[in-house]
């Protein structure tokens, strides 16, 4: 009956590590994205403050600058839309628990998760 008891708290405890070790992945995958995305953002505003001031420099009579802003931007866009948006960000499982535990917590205000 000892063994029993010992296993089964063994067993949950492997569960639970388990279950922290994946929600650190997820938590360092988001954070990953989250990188990629700012130092694509950063990459983006230094690059095109350079190809202004050379456009302008060279010559200003003709200005091509706004192509690569342009077509650059809507890569970045995307970029940001999947990063944001993306992978059931937007309706769908996070947002559907986060709407499911507010409900909860309006129909049952005198809740433990509430006294936080």
């Amino acid at each position: 009956m000892k063994s029993d008891l010992m296993e089964t708290l063994r067993w949950n405890e492997g569960d639970a590590m388990n279950e922290h070790d994946e929600r650190y992945r997820e938590a360092r995958n988001r954070v990953n994205e989250l990188r990629s995305f700012y130092r694509n953002l950063l990459t983006y505003l230094m690059i095109n403050v350079v190809i202004v001031i050379i456009n302008l420099v060279t010559n200003p009579e003709h200005l091509w600058f706004y192509w690569v802003t342009i077509f650059w931007g809507i890569g970045l866009l995307f970029h940001a839309m999947s990063v944001f948006l993306g992978k059931g960000r937007l309706l769908g499982r996070e947002w559907e628990e986060k709407q499911i535990k507010k409900i909860m917590d309006r129909q049952n205000p005198g809740s433990e998760d509430n006294a936080e």
